[in-house]
């Protein structure tokens, strides 16, 4: 079991439900069963990345890394390969089950995944595939959640009358929710190119300028998450996202955007500032320690903290679309991460 642990790193397993949630709070819709089915898509497709990435480096790691699993002989090859198979197609089952669109973005998710591991993690393109996925994977919890109310307007608008729903497909307004949750998506990708940056020296360490242009880059995306998500999908009125005005289709506003006193207002922002801080906290410490002393274990402390940090990331970027309490229970995973950190290294 420790075996398979070190191999699935599920330590930073936990980093993973977080894009989902702030994908669904981007989209501007609540979390609901397609969120739960596109958590556990990313989960599944997170861990066969996991398991190919040991799989398709194990002739390096036997030399670099001689403890991991496969190379000290703890886990076969063969199985670890056939992990990465059976989880990839659990995923793209669990994202099925939220919809043809969600399906699509697991897809290309899956695709981008097999890519990084098997040919474009020592190219100039990895650190752009690492960030494609965790982008995707944000986008994912987008499309999936509300897929059941799309698809029920769609039915309503089949008919001969048009329906509420006869203004968007569950395709189109799929494509809506990804439009609504790109800038997310572009932060929690700009953060993944970042971090994977860093981690191409963890082995060797040496580097001063990844660390320097990763805390660099941690500065500038706290800066953009902490302020308020303009333009969200279906703030009033008619939804942007699917063309609908029907208020059965409209995304609601999040509980937390009820302000039942006149100080209530004040509350997201203190939440998006507090999340942030912890975020910028988390990853910039280590990054500074690794520019002073670009050593492996201090590299690969500052990447182990910039793979935290997305956990409080996350939280900002729900806080930042007004999902203040979805950002709350999101930092709830923090001490979880942590404690299985000291256990088995995220990296």
């Amino acid at each position: 079991m420790r075996a398979w642990a070190e191999l699935l790193r599920v330590s930073a397993l936990f980093t993973v439900p977080g894009d989902a949630l702030a994908g669904a709070a981007a989209s501007g819709r609540r979390p609901d069963r397609g969120t739960v089915l596109a958590v556990g898509a990313s989960l599944c497709l997170y861990e066969a990345g996991m398991a190919l990435n040991d799989w398709a480096d194990r002739e390096e790691d036997a030399i670099d890394r001689p403890h991991r699993p496969i190379p000290s002989g703890r886990i076969a090859p063969g199985a670890a390969l056939a992990a990465a198979g059976a989880l990839t197609a659990a995923g793209l089952g669990l994202a099925a089950g939220a919809g043809r669109p969600a399906l699509a973005v697991a897809t290309g998710l899956a695709a981008t995944v097999w890519a990084y591991d098997l040919r474009l993690k020592h190219t100039p393109a990895g650190p752009a595939a690492m960030a494609a996925a965790r982008g995707l994977d944000l986008l994912l919890g987008a499309t999936a959640t509300g897929a059941a109310k799309r698809a029920m307007g769609a039915r309503a608008g089949s008919g001969t009358v048009p329906g509420p729903g006869a203004a968007a497909g569950p395709e189109s307004a799929g494509r809506g929710s990804v439009r609504a949750a790109l800038p997310a998506a572009g932060l929690l990708g700009a953060h993944t190119y970042a971090v994977t940056a860093v981690s191409r020296h963890e082995a060797h360490g040496g580097s001063t300028t990844a660390p320097l242009a990763a805390l660099a880059a941690v500065a500038a995306l706290g800066a953009a998450a902490v302020h308020e998500q303009r333009g969200r999908c279906g703030a009033q009125g008619a939804d942007p996202c699917t063309g609908s005005g029907s208020q059965d289709e409209s995304p609601r506003p999040h509980p937390s955007l009820r302000s039942p006193t006149p100080l209530a207002p004040a509350a997201p922002g203190l939440v998006r500032t507090a999340l942030t801080g912890s975020y910028f906290r988390t990853a910039a410490v280590p990054l500074l320690h690794a520019a002073l002393n670009p050593s492996p274990p201090l590299t690969q402390r500052a990447v182990g903290g910039g793979i935290r940090a997305m956990i409080p990331l996350q939280a900002a970027l729900a806080a930042r679309a007004g999902a203040v309490g979805t950002g709350l229970a999101v930092m709830g995973l923090v001490p979880i991460a942590r404690t299985l950190a000291r256990k088995v290294s995220p990296t």
